[in-house]
Formats: structure tokens, C-alpha cells, sequence
């Protein structure tokens, strides 16, 4: 079979500084998602889907959450040769920096790499919400002659801007590139694309950033040490050198790449008909398995809401808004487009009526509170008659135990948000 020849590569980006402060103790592909899921469970649910199970993870910040997640998680038999491994940057004799690019980690981690068999390297981001037939895009590859393809999305001329844009030939074949071109330059850059996607404008293609590389090539590219990035130096170049294709895909798919967007992700998993569906059977997201009761809830109304497992809550209201595992919410609280992480761990019982007693916030959120347009980030304690608005009025600022991005408060991981706090 084509997939038994493909190794797939998950890069774990860098820093992640736009998505601070969520990744300031944790690795971009180990943030939570939809209450319950981390980034990286999107491709290599993907990848599993499509019957491609050897898969490594090249990471290099914070990687000890993502580390413990994949060991928990994705467990194979051991009669197959099914993996999902966790390369992080790390200093050889030959070596002695970190990855400078997404080109470099996959040169700086091909001995580990070349220790199988493949034919075509799958190349994948790790803070994407998408769904693929991966396995279409490698038979397109292969029967088309290709020595790279790029995955591409058309898009309006409007979101063109920002987006690596492509060019095609009659064949599908790529022909030019440019990188964010402005709507005055974007005049002759239009591709041919279906009929449904011309009636909704979406005339230009998009970088999605996955690409398929025959092994050889790859191998030869990366043998120069001068290019460090796939997007912005070894596509450009490939382009006019070797035959790269443009394969599109048509569903939805977004780059989780700053708060915003994370933020947006989010919250519009509530929408009656979510673009990414999170309850189609045939293409279930995977994650780690827990052993968590069902949750339960009392006097709340609920409001175009998604509610994981293991929570109690007893809140007035809960509008538009993810509540993530293990969270708990008090009486007479009110919580709108907000997404909520959850805990790693209850509090007992001799804890919650130690902190009851002495007035210190539970892991949660307290009592008659109003919180809005903010994500609560894991194990944060949220005291009684807390008032959290987030919003447009707010300017972007960074205190010890919150940020503010695009109007986006983000509460810190196991901040401590004392009872009356006011931030509106």
C-alpha cells in the first residue's frame, strides 16, 4: 500500500511567542483544544486516519507536557510499526545549535529519519484545525510524476494577502510564488479552481503549509546548510527547479498561529453546524483516553455551549462558550464567549472547605462572576465576585497573572484571580 511508504513529520514550530502567554509553559502543539484535545491530536488524527502510522514530532521549547501527552496517548501494538516519536532539538558533534527553521529541524532530525524505510515524507504543522485525505494528495503526487507537492487552499483576494500565493499551470503543476502580496500586485495571480470555489471567489491559492517530498530530494535539498525555511526559501527555489504540484483541498482549515486565532478556533466550535466537526464518526478527532464521570450541572442555562467531562457546575449562565475537563464553576456566575482549559486534577474535599473557610480562590471559578471574551487557561483559581470583560476597549498589556491580546484576556496558567478582582 502507497501509506506504507510514507513517514510523516510534525513540526512543532518555534517559540510560539504569538501564542503566548498559553505556550509559556508548554509547547505550541501541546495546547488544549475544544476542552479536551491538544493541537498535535489534529494531524496525527489525521495521519491515522489515512492509515499513516509512523509519525515524529520535531519540537524543541517546553517539550515535556507534549512529551507525556504522546506516551499516554498514542499507544500501538507491539506486533506493528506504528509510532508517534518526539524529536527535540538536541546538540551532536556535528551540530551544536537548534532548529534555526522548519527546514533545519527536519535536517538537523534526518539520521533519526533515515533509520526507516520511506519513499515520500510527509511534512505537517502542528497548530492547524483541518481535516485531509492525506492519502489523495499522495496518490495525486505519484500519479502526476510530482517530486513536491504543496497542499493549497483557494482563498478571496481579501485573505490573499496574507498567505504564501501560488500559481498554477493547465496541469496543477506550480509555476510562480510570491509571499503576502498586496491586492495591487495580486492582478494575474489567479489559478484555476472548481466551480463552487469561483462562485465564492476564492480564485488564488494558498500555501497550507503540508507538503510531500520524495525522499531522495529531500534528502539532496537539505544537504545545503544555508536554507533553514520550507516556505520561504526552499519552495520558492524548488519551484523553478523541480516539478511541484498544487493539490487543493476545499474544507475548512485554519492556522492557529496567535490568540486570536486560537481564540476564534475555539469559540466557533459552538456554532450550531461548526465548520470543524468534531462529531463526525468516520474521522473522530483522537485523544487521550480518561477515566473522567460524566459532568454535571445544576440550575445552569446553557446557551450554544460545549461542555467536556468531569465538570460541576453550578452557574446561572453559560453562553457561546467551552468549558474544558475537570472545571468547575460556582453559583450565580455567568460566563459568555469564553474558553474555559479545565484542570489537570480535582482539589479534595478538605482542600475546597480549607480554602472556603480562609477566603482563598478554588481551582475554578468562584461565586457570582461575570467572565467574557477571555480564555481561563489550566488550573487557574478564580475567586468570588470576579468581573472579566474582555473586548475591543481593552489595549494589549501583560501583568503577572493575565494578558491582553485583540481584546482577548488570557488568564495564566494556575494564576490565582483573588475574590472581587474587576478588569473591564
Amino acid at each position: 500500500m502507497i501509506n506504507k511508504k510514507v513517514l510523516a513529520i510534525i513540526l512543532g514550530g518555534g517559540q510560539g511567542t504569538r501564542l503566548f502567554p498559553l505556550t509559556e509553559k508548554r509547547s505550541k502543539p501541546a495546547v488544549s483544544i475544544a476542552g479536551k484535545y491538544r493541537l498535535v491530536d489534529i494531524p496525527i488524527s489525521n495521519c491515522i486516519h489515512c492509515d499513516i502510522k509512523r509519525m515524529f514530532v520535531l519540537t524543541q521549547f517546553n517539550s515535556a507536557s507534549l512529551n507525556r501527552h504522546i506516551k499516554n496517548t498514542y499507544v500501538f501494538s507491539s506486533f506493528s510499526n506504528a509510532f508517534v516519536d518526539i524529536l527535540a532539538a538536541e546538540q551532536t558533534p556535528d551540530n551544536k545549535t537548534w532548529y534555526q527553521g522548519t527546514a533545519d529541524a527536519v535536517r538537523q532530525s534526518m539520521h533519526h529519519l533515515l533509520n526507516h524505510e520511506f519513499e515520500y515524507a510527509l511534512i505537517l504543522s502542528g497548530d492547524q484545525l483541518y481535516k485531509m485525505d492525506f492519502n489523495a494528495m499522495l496518490k495525486e503526487h505519484i500519479d502526476k510524476g510530482a517530486e513536491i507537492s504543496i497542499a493549497t487552499l483557494p482563498v478571496k483576494a481579501k485573505e490573499a494577502t496574507e498567505f504564501g500565493i501560488l500559481k498554477t499551470d493547465d496541469e496543477s503543476f506550480i509555476s510562480s510564488f510570491t509571499e503576502k502580496p498586496s491586492l495591487e500586485k495580486l492582478k494575474g495571480w489567479e489559478s484555476e479552481v472548481s466551480e463552487e470555489m469561483k462562485q465564492e471567489d476564492r480564485h488564488y491559492l494558498a500555501s497550507m503549509g503540508i507538503y510531500i517530498f520524495n525522499k531522495d530530494l529531500l534528502i539532496d535539498i537539505l544537504s545545503n546548510p544555508d536554507t533553514v525555511d520550507f516556505g520561504k526559501e526552499i519552495i520558492p527555489k524548488s519551484i523553478t527547479e523541480n516539478k511541484v504540484l498544487a493539490y487543493q483541498y476545499e474544507g475548512y482549515w485554519t492556522d492557529i498561529g496567535n490568540v486570536g486565532a486560537f481564540f476564534e478556533a475555539n469559540i466557533n466550535l459552538t456554532n450550531d453546524v461548526p465548520e470543524f466537526d468534531l462529531f463526525d464518526s468516520a474521522n473522530v478527532v483522537l485523544t487521550r483516553p480518561r477515566i473522567l464521570p460524566p459532568s454535571k450541572i445544576s440550575g445552569t442555562l446553557l446557551k450554544k455551549s460545549m461542555i467536556a467531562e468531569g465538570c460541576i457546575i453550578n452557574a446561572k449562565e453559560i453562553e457561546r462558550s467551552v468549558i474544558g475537563i475537570r472545571s468547575r464553576i460556582g453559583k450565580e456566575t455567568v460566563i459568555k464567549n469564553t474558553y474555559m482549559i479545565g484542570s489537570n486534577s480535582y482539589q479534595d474535599i478538605d482542600t475546597l472547605n480549607h480554602n472556603h473557610e480562609n477566603n482563598i480562590p478554588s481551582i475554578g471559578v468562584g461565586d457570582e462572576c461575570y467572565i467574557s471574551n477571555t480564555i481561563i487557561d489550566k488550573d487557574v483559581a478564580i475567586g468570588n465576585n470576579v468581573h472579566i470583560e474582555g473586548g475591543s476597549h481593552l489595549e494589549d498589556t501583560e501583568e503577572e497573572n493575565y494578558v491582553i491580546k485583540d481584546g482577548v484576556v488570557v488568564i495564566k496558567s494556575r494564576s490565582v484571580i483573588p475574590n472581587g478582582f474587576v478588569l473591564k
